[in-house]
């Protein structure tokens, strides 16, 4: 087969994928907790560590000082360009661990670690050293780099909050009016379900499993019978801030990690339906967006300035929780005590976090550029007093009128009433004064129950939970 002769260098215009391309620059920071080259170091600090761990039980001579800070600055300088080194020799190899683990082997020829080279990866399988790097490289991407965006997008949702936790609104269920409530207090709501995943995720402890070719330690047993080596596993992934899972096959079992994606879903479905409310609202003139001089809404339509921030999250979170629930699904199965299908899935998560955390920046992006149109957002809520009607029902059952609801819904139902209508009916009303006074005093605006009380309990309570 002849090659292509359209072979290009990579760069943001020959990309396979618009995250190394058009968002490249937005996921930099990403990148560098989560690449290959970020695999292949985590894989360096979990083989190094190791051998602390042999030298600490006796399987390895003592290590001297300078020994011990030779191989901590091997994990800390491991660079680009050894990444290099092991990527050309994978194509020799075609296993990727084992790439990695002859380069560290040349690492320490001609040092005084050169006579325990042997010990490199010693009596372990891959996925002792896979399945610890992989949640590793999880767990710092998203405790450095998603959660605190997440959290951005939840301080900002409080903030507005607070700035119009006293705004009245109309709110709508099924599409069509309802009853008032307050701006804030909608928008707080998001704020709240974010904040209870984020706290989630946060705590969420994942597994490691250390115990050989089929979780049995088998090749350790055999060799240094004396030593605990269950007890020694239980210690070292413990020590890289993971719970240890003895029970398994040659791999460990993925069910945290599917639990893990599982926040990311619910929190990507929350921040969707936000992006879907937003672009109601803005649809609806409830709220108008930042104008930004140079920028173009349209190529044929010059007055157009379209929601696109809150479009774009909405469409990479969707492609986020696709492959997210495709993943949590197919790495909890595996074929009797290992197939390979898991390791080219578990590569992706790079790719699912990206698309999530492209997500939360378009939403952040959206949110600073919108403030509320309050004379669309009061016209709204004075359009219909049908609105009231609720109150007026629940107030004639206290009065004990008979069956005032099917009362009012003759009045009501399918029909808007005006301000004029309203007062006139109220005044026809066979009820006492006392009833009729506070009705005709009723207004939309006054009519939003606990609205700012509740929009302050949850700013605290989102305010206890992301700190």
């Amino acid at each position: 087969m002849k090659s292509s002769p359209f072979v290009f260098p990579l760069e943001e215009l020959t990309a396979l994928t618009p995250l190394d391309g058009r968002y490249r620059p937005k996921l930099e920071e990403l990148a560098s907790f989560i690449s290959e080259h970020a695999l292949i170091k985590t894989r360096i600090e979990i083989e190094v560590k190791y051998l602390f761990a042999l030298s600490d039980v006796g399987v390895v001579r003592p290590l001297l000082k300078k020994e011990r800070d030779l191989l901590e600055h091997l994990i800390v300088d491991f660079s680009l360009g050894d990444s290099r080194e092991v990527k050309k020799l994978e194509k020799i190899t075609r296993h990727d661990v084992k790439a990695m683990e002859r380069i560290l082997r040349e690492k320490l020829k001609e040092t005084t670690l050169e006579d325990i080279t042997e010990m490199i990866h010693f009596g372990i399988t891959s996925d002792d050293i896979n399945n610890l790097s992989y949640r590793l490289l999880l767990y710092r991407a998203t405790q450095s780099v998603i959660i605190p965006s997440l959290e951005k997008v939840v301080k900002d949702l409080s903030s507005k909050a607070t700035a119009h936790k006293a705004l009245p609104m109309l709110a709508r269920t099924h599409g069509q009016p309802a009853v008032p409530t307050t701006l804030g207090k909608e928008l707080v709501i998001f704020g709240s379900r974010l904040s209870q995943q984020i706290k989630l995720l946060k705590n969420f402890k994942l597994t490691g499993k250390f115990n050989g070719a089929v979780g049995n330690f088998n090749a350790l047993q055999l060799t240094y019978p004396e030593i605990k080596w269950i007890q020694f596993s239980k210690r070292f992934v413990s020590s890289l801030g993971l719970i240890p899972n003895l029970i398994t096959t040659q791999i460990n079992t993925y069910d945290d990690i599917s639990e893990y994606f599982h926040f990311l879903v619910r929190i990507n479905t929350i921040l969707i339906s936000l992006d879907q409310d937003m672009w109601r609202y803005i649809s609806d003139g409830w709220f108008v967006q930042e104008v930004k001089k140079g920028e173009v809404g349209s190529s044929t339509m010059p007055q157009k300035v379209n929601p696109i921030d809150f479009e774009n999250s909405e469409g990479n979170l969707g492609l986020a929780n696709a492959m997210l629930e495709y993943m949590a699904r197919k790495l909890a199965v595996s074929r009797l005590q290992r197939d390979l299908s898991d390791s080219t899935t578990i590569r992706n998560t790079g790719t699912v976090l990206a698309y999530s955390l492209m997500g939360y920046q378009s939403t952040l992006t959206g949110l600073s550029r919108v403030r509320p149109h309050e004379e669309q957002i009061h016209a709204a809520l004075y359009n219909d007093w049908a609105i009231l009607t609720e109150g007026v029902q629940t107030i004639l059952r206290k009065a004990g009128v008979d069956d005032p609801y099917s009362v009012i819904t003759s009045l009501s139902r399918g029909n808007h009433i005006s301000k004029e209508e309203w007062v006139a009916w109220i005044e026809a009303l066979a009820i006492g004064e006392e009833e009729r006074t506070s009705l005709l005093s009723l207004s939309p605006d006054m009519y939003v129950g606990l609205a700012v009380e509740l929009t302050e309990i949850a700013i605290k309570d989102i305010q206890h939970k992301i700190t």
